[in-house]
């Protein structure tokens, strides 16, 4: 083992930008850097040092989702530590852009990534999102905001980019659990569908419509944005749904944005972005978001371009989503008596490195996340300033 060891011993080394303590399977304590430690890792057992140099990612994501690591302290302080010294093994792996693997996404394919992700319950989402369901970037006008304020918060500031006005139709794919077409249809008395392609939501959002008496204003469907055929709508919106369509579908993401647009319509992108280079994490794909990519921001852009879409905003939401996924990990943490009901130990520290993975990225800026509003054609009906967005 005294191999291991010094591999370990020079892994560490110049890898975190905190003081930190190691302890070994054998039982020795090692610490590095100077002052108190911010955490402690403990080995439990060797990690094959092929696997930490191939793919760091995927090593230590199992490693941690099957005890061979455990971590005294924050998960998201490693990881956040790890990022922010540029000289780390796992900053050097560029695990958002270098491990990029290229998938060709069908129909099918995709609607098994989606239900694989987004099926595991209503019950566990319930668990710890906020009132209203919302599984995607909140939006804080003050650090100080609940997680629930925050998600209705953010809905009402895509409604207002979009523009909408009473009688207009809204689109809005991958809709999740239905917190933004109900709140459109209430607030601006549009006719508004949602897709999806998780049954679990479809069922959801069905029975939030009947409660709220939106039949008449709201509808849902179960089916792939790309089988949606013969229908136009006034505007178009998607809140973290890109992400899932995969490299090579991202240009039919577009086109058929295009076919379902009205002319001068209004359509919101809002978007996991990368930072040099699209990519997606192995360890991520495998066990999170499979199939999924993470597009560059000017990737999103050239597309948009090629289509003849007038871009007229982007605005980077990085900040709000480290806030909001350290909520979601202080409520799943606080809901581990009802979530082991159902959920095994590897289960749930897979979602804990998961959770506090992703408000690491973001509050490293290893990724970013963009909401992107561009019109078909020409609309001078627009207002001249981003003053509407606020009021």
């Amino acid at each position: 083992m005294i191999a291991d060891k010094l591999f370990y011993k020079t892994l560490f080394r110049n890898s975190f930008s905190d003081p930190f303590e190691v302890k070994f399977w054998d039982g020795e304590v090692k610490k590095y850097g100077e002052g108190d430690r911010k955490f402690k890792i403990i080995l439990n057992e060797p990690i094959s040092e092929a696997d930490i140099i191939y793919d760091p990612s995927m090593a230590l994501g199992e490693s941690f989702m099957t005890k061979k690591i455990d971590i005294q302290g924050s998960v998201q302080d490693v990881i956040e530590s790890l990022y922010n010294n540029k000289g780390s093994f796992l900053s050097n792996s560029s695990q958002y852009a270098n491990l990029v693997k290229k998938m060709i996404h069908n129909v099918r394919k995709n609607k098994d990534n989606i239900q694989f992700h987004y099926d595991v319950g209503n019950d566990f989402y319930k668990l710890w999102l906020d009132d209203t369901m919302t599984y995607s970037c909140g939006y804080f006008k003050s650090p100080c905001d609940s997680l629930n304020t925050a998600q209705k918060n953010k809905v009402e500031h895509i409604l207002k980019k979009l523009c909408l006005n009473e009688g207009e139709t809204l689109l809005d794919i991958g809709c999740g659990w239905g917190e933004l077409i109900i709140a459109a249809a209430k607030e601006y008395k549009v006719k508004a569908m949602g897709i999806t392609l998780s049954s679990e939501q479809f069922k959801k959002v069905n029975e939030r419509i009947k409660l709220e008496g939106l039949s008449d204003f709201v509808e849902v469907q179960l089916l792939d944005y790309r089988e949606l055929k013969n229908r136009k709508f006034d505007k178009i919106v998607s809140v973290g749904m890109l992400e899932h369509v995969g490299k090579d579908n991202i240009r039919d993401y577009f086109s058929a944005v295009d076919s379902l647009l009205n002319e001068r319509g209004v359509s919101l992108v809002h978007s996991i972005t990368g930072i040099d280079e699209g990519g997606t994490n192995t360890w991520i794909d495998k066990y999170i978001f499979p199939g999924g990519y993470i597009p560059e921001l000017k990737e999103l852009i050239t597309n948009m371009a090629d289509k003849k879409f007038q871009v007229v905003d982007v605005e980077s939401l990085r900040r709000h989503y480290g806030r909001t996924l350290e909520h979601w990990a202080k409520n799943f943490e606080n809901s581990l008596p009802e979530i082991s009901k159902t959920k095994d130990e590897t289960f749930i520290r897979t979602w804990r490195l998961y959770l506090n993975a992703f408000a690491a990225s973001f509050n490293c800026g290893n990724i970013n996340i963009h909401q992107i509003v561009f019109v078909k054609g020409i609309n001078n009906d627009l207002p001249w300033t981003r003053e509407y967005m606020y009021k």
